[in-house]
């Protein structure tokens, strides 16, 4: 999980809102988290991620990007994809996927 917000250029950028309820399957799935992450990264347009997970197994994801075409990539990669297919298959009891255009942010303290 990461251990802060992510620093994002100025918007507009898009945001991809990934919520999950998970299995009690573990079978590598931090493995295969902390690896989408670092592939993730290495892909144009990505932005930065925000992750968190409560002790009940419901987390919330989400990665930014800087074009939809970008994020459409994404989704379409190779690895992600049978990463994907493992989620549906064993460690989501439930996801929502929601993408939407980030227009404005600030922060403090």
């Amino acid at each position: 999980m990461t251990s802060g917000p992510a620093r994002t250029p100025a918007p507009p950028y898009y945001a991809v809102i990934f919520s999950s309820r998970r299995t009690p399957v573990d079978d590598g799935y931090g493995a295969v988290a902390d690896r989408m992450v670092k592939l993730a990264a290495g892909q144009p347009g990505f932005l930065g991620v925000e992750s968190a997970r409560d002790a009940d197994g419901f987390g919330i994801t989400v990665s930014y990007w800087a074009t939809l075409e970008d994020i459409a990539a994404w989704k379409a990669e190779g690895e992600h994809r049978l990463a994907q297919s493992s989620g549906k298959q064993k460690w989501y009891a439930a996801f929502e996927v929601r993408i939407t255009r980030v227009e404005r942010a600030y922060g403090g303290p």
